[in-house]
């Protein structure tokens, strides 16, 4: 039985701490991001492993930072065996990462080496990708550098979002994880170093992200709805109001119009002229609006034919 400290925030890393939770080996310690405000109200709401740990009376630490002495020492009082990360969101130095005996172990959500960094599920939607998977990795001071003990593959299908995804992806990992684990308690774990070929990096998502530049074509603008669903969530805008577009949008044939033009607005959508064929809106949510189907957003905001979107607009 190992002794494991788990280091995670999202609802992923919620997932597989569930699955380490009913294993055979002890969790004696989780780290999580901070609680922050969130909401009209602002109130301080635990992230999802968080919750989590308090729900089961686990020691629980939310630093700010993880380079300091404190939390190493904090870390180390638990002589855990290992450090289980999936999710965190903190970069750990190298001294973090030799505290625990066996090092840490990273839940990733990529086929490593494609995709290291924070947004890989984003961005393998986003690229269009047919595939990802996990891979268990044990952590080095690189970003995503470390050997891979084991690879699990995952079809990407073509309506999903990172939220449908990322649920898949965390199940899978949870599974992936557990002989890993079990074969370091062995002893006889084995990690292959990642192939220097096919590298490609998968910055963090932000807002910027979600705004919809009507010039690419309207295939690439399609992943990007289901990419940022649901955070940070797509937009444009109609003159100065905010339309907030949701899954699923479809491609279909362009008019020869600029790019950003409305080319029809009925009930069965929003078609909008890309750079490269046009993209047809279901969903959109008006700022401070329930999301709606296309119908029922049309009757209370005014969009035609003709009509240009987006900030080149004139």
């Amino acid at each position: 039985m190992l002794k494991i400290a788990f280091m995670g925030t999202p609802e992923l890393a919620r997932t597989v701490l569930s699955s380490l939770l009913a294993s055979d080996h002890q969790v004696v310690a989780v780290v999580s991001q901070p609680s922050r405000p969130k909401g009209r109200g602002k109130e301080r709401l635990d992230p999802p492993v968080a919750e989590l740990a308090r729900a089961h009376s686990l020691p629980l630490l939310q630093p700010e930072a993880t380079n300091t002495v404190a939390f190493r020492q904090w870390l180390a009082s638990f002589a855990c065996d290992v450090a289980v990360v999936a999710a965190y969101g903190h970069i750990l130095g190298p001294k973090a990462l030799a505290v625990p005996r066996l090092g840490c172990v990273n839940v990733h959500a990529s086929l490593l080496p494609r995709w290291r960094g924070a947004s890989p599920v984003q961005r393998a939607i986003e690229a269009g990708d047919g595939e990802t998977g996990v891979a268990i990795m044990q952590m080095d001071a690189g970003m995503d550098t470390g050997p891979v003990f084991a690879v699990e593959r995952l079809a990407i299908d073509r309506r999903d979002t990172t939220e449908t995804l990322m649920a898949r992806l965390a199940t899978l990992g949870a599974h992936a994880l557990m002989p890993v684990l079990d074969a370091l308690d062995r002893g006889d774990a084995r990690a292959t170093p990642q192939s220097t070929h096919g590298v490609t990096e998968a910055p963090m998502f932000g807002k910027d992200d979600g705004t919809l530049d009507w010039t690419r074509p309207a295939s690439a603008l399609e992943r990007q709805v289901r990419a940022c669903h649901p955070w940070p969530g797509t937009r444009t805008t109609s003159g100065d109001k905010l339309i907030r577009v949701l899954p699923f949008a479809s491609v279909t044939a362009g008019a020869g119009l600029a790019p950003g033009t409305v080319i029809r607005a009925d009930p069965a959508g929003v078609v909008v002229q890309a750079g490269e064929g046009a993209l047809v809106l279901q969903q959109l949510q008006r700022e401070g609006g329930k999301v709606l189907a296309a119908g029922p957003f049309l009757q209370g905001f005014t969009l035609h034919a003709g009509m240009r979107l987006g900030a080149n607009a004139s």
